[in-house]
């Protein structure tokens, strides 16, 4: 015991020596902060919302930033109305009231409520202010009806959305018309969000979302709130349509982006002219309630039409997109998979560095002549320099089993970058698939699933989702910015690394959706060979397929994670890790800085990944300093 407290006042004595006191403080709030990481998400944001949340100060000083705003457009609240419980519905009325931004109106529209209070509240605040507009339906019209008559009712030059029983931050405004001055071509706009629980006033369960992916959004609604729309783009897709019912929002989300992309252009995250815009910061809480799909115990049961307008309005935006391909559930209500036709039968060539390691890369190249599905693709294994008989003996069996097999040797230095821009040049596909050799195929369609996505115009790289051989996540998409233990920046990280591949709680729309990223790895990457770039050799150990990525993402292409093309990966079995002394532990520290240079204005802002999350995990945790 003592011999413990002795060896850490000595490491204290060394931080100090090394490192000043100032070091040391550092290093102390780092592990404060890691423990932080491991509370549950909730409990992490009670954290949060103590410094975030806006107080009265807070909003008597954005009163004062807003006389000074340039642009002070009026904004429109669209609220249809049907029964809600009297107090949620005050509430929600009240939240906009409070706003620190008061250039609104409240456009109510009541379908025919059963309810004799809800005309009494409505009449009684139309009265109070006259920013508040009422209108009351003889015969119930459902949403989009309701929504509709909403809609011809402003007069405001932005458009939002607002559930009746639901709450409006005091600063929403405010930060939309203050994203309006800082950028005022944005025509589409949302925020985070969280939901007040059962009791009315915790709020839980925060969605810190991306910036604009439209992967995900074909996957899930993960816009919902806080929306708000140029009226101009609403009125362009002619407003919410009849028939999408439970998926309205969702529906005028597919078209209105669509349009912007056709007709505006520019709906990348990194093209500062993009028409789409998303606030970090939560801004809007649903309401739990037995009656709401914020509700994780009556979702499925409340609103069974919604998932069933929710896969109408998916095809509907493949056929308006002219993709044919299917929609399909998945296991998670509310979340979808979008399976693309593959035009043709290309020419797959997947490219394979490796070098000994008989039981690894025997595994990788049997499980793909065994499991894989996709007929037409060839082998190109580029061999870095076996020495054991066995290896080159399976190459002989494996050309003898798959006649489309190339073996080219590497006799020059091994350098990760130069040798897949050997085998690229080498290859004859279409499209190329790079693969470790320590990486073992589990579903058969895993080309298939790739590929689907690799030919669309506007991906970049596409990555699956990889396990470690205990079956916990390996990869499922690249974190730009988050920090390892070798040196102070921040480079990049695998999100979701070492979750169980399994439902993982609130997690599940991220993990288990189409999305997008700034990167994924290269231990399983397929892109279009038309849009190869060439790997840097100058990263020779890590991070070639991180800049990899970033010369695409830069290039405005989306690269793209599916999770339904899962592999086994064990992980830099032949090369090493450079944290456990087995490679070049000086040159993997210049790589780090050579890349920081070069990238450090994204990685300092992923587009993918919100920046109220933590870089020093890659759970999703909450970033609390």
């Amino acid at each position: 015991m003592i011999s413990e407290i002795f060896k850490k006042i000595y490491k204290i004595k060394e931080i100090i020596r090394k490192k000043s006191l100032k070091g040391l403080l550092e290093k102390i709030k780092e592990k404060i902060l890691l423990k932080k990481c491991y509370l549950s998400i909730n409990q992490q944001y009670q954290i949060w919302l103590k410094k975030n949340y806006p107080t009265r100060n807070d909003l008597k000083k954005q009163k004062q930033e807003i006389k000074k705003f340039k642009i002070r457009p009026s904004i429109s609240l669209i609220t249809p109305v049907y029964n809600p419980e009297k107090q949620h519905l005050v509430e929600c009325i009240e939240s906009v009231i409070n706003q620190s931004y008061e250039n609104w109106e409240l456009c109510l529209v009541d379908d025919a409520s059963t309810k004799s209070y809800v005309k009494e509240i409505l009449n009684e605040y139309a009265k109070k202010d006259k920013r508040i507009k009422v209108k009351f339906r003889q015969k119930n019209g459902h949403i989009c009806q309701t929504s509709n008559d909403a809609l011809k009712m402003t007069k405001g030059e932005y458009v939002a959305l607002l559930d009746h029983d639901d709450f409006l931050w005091p600063n929403a405004l405010y930060e939309v018309v203050k994203l309006i001055n800082e950028k005022p071509h944005a025509q589409f706009i949302y925020s985070d969000e969280d939901k007040l629980d059962y009791d009315g006033k915790t709020h839980v369960d925060p969605f810190f979302k991306p910036d604009w992916s439209p992967d995900y959004l074909r996957s899930i609604n993960y816009i919902t709130h806080f929306a708000v729309l140029k009226k101009s783009l609403i009125n362009a897709v002619d407003g919410f349509r009849i028939g999408t019912e439970g998926a309205q929002d969702w529906d005028l989300f597919l078209r209105a982006t669509y349009w912007l992309e056709k007709n505006i252009g520019h709906c990348h995250p990194l093209d500062k002219k993009n028409p789409i815009q998303h606030i970090s910061t939560v801004l809007y809480s649903w309401r739990k309630t037995s009656q709401s799909t914020a509700s994780e115990k009556h979702a499925g049961n409340v609103k069974n039409y919604a998932y069933k307008n929710q896969k109408k309005v998916l095809e509907d935006d493949l056929k308006r997109r002219k993709y044919e391909g299917e929609v399909l559930p998945t296991k998670y209500l509310g979340l979808w998979r979008v399976r693309y036709k593959i035009i043709g039968n290309p020419l797959v060539s997947i490219i394979i560095p490796t070098k000994d390691k008989y039981e690894y890369i025997s595994k990788c190249l049997n499980s793909i002549l065994k499991k894989t599905t996709y007929k037409n693709y060839e082998l190109v294994i580029i061999d870095t320099g076996s020495k054991d008989k066995k290896v080159w003996q399976l190459y002989e069996k494996v050309k003898s089993k798959h006649k489309n097999t190339q073996v080219l040797k590497w006799s020059k230095e091994f350098n990760f970058s130069a040798v897949c821009n050997f085998g690229a040049k080498k290859s004859r596909g279409e499209y190329l698939l790079f693969l470790n050799n320590d990486t073992e195929v589990i579903t058969p369609d895993w080309i298939e699933g790739m590929l689907e996505h690799a030919q669309r115009k506007e991906i970049g790289a596409v990555g699956c989702k990889l396990l470690y051989p205990n079956g916990t996540i390996q990869h499922a998409g690249v974190i730009l910015g988050i920090k390892g233990g070798i040196t102070k920046y921040g480079i990049a990280g695998h999100a979701f690394k070492y979750f169980n591949n399994g439902d993982n709680g609130q997690f599940f729309q991220q993990l288990h959706s189409i999305k997008n990223y700034s990167a994924i790895t290269a231990a399983c990457l397929l892109i279009n060979k038309k849009k190869f770039i060439d790997f840097d050799i100058k990263f020779k150990i890590a991070f070639n397929d991180v800049d990899f990525n970033l010369k695409l993402l830069t290039r405005f292409f989306f690269n793209l994670y599916t999770p339904f093309c899962v592999l086994k990966h064990y992980e830099s079995i032949s090369v090493g890790l450079p944290q456990k002394g087995t490679r070049d532990i000086k040159e993997f520290k210049n790589e780090i800085l050579r890349m920081y240079k070069k990238w450090k204005h994204i990685l300092n802002k992923d587009p993918f990944y919100n920046k109220n999350l933590t870089l020093t995990k890659e759970n999703y945790s909450l970033q609390l300093s």
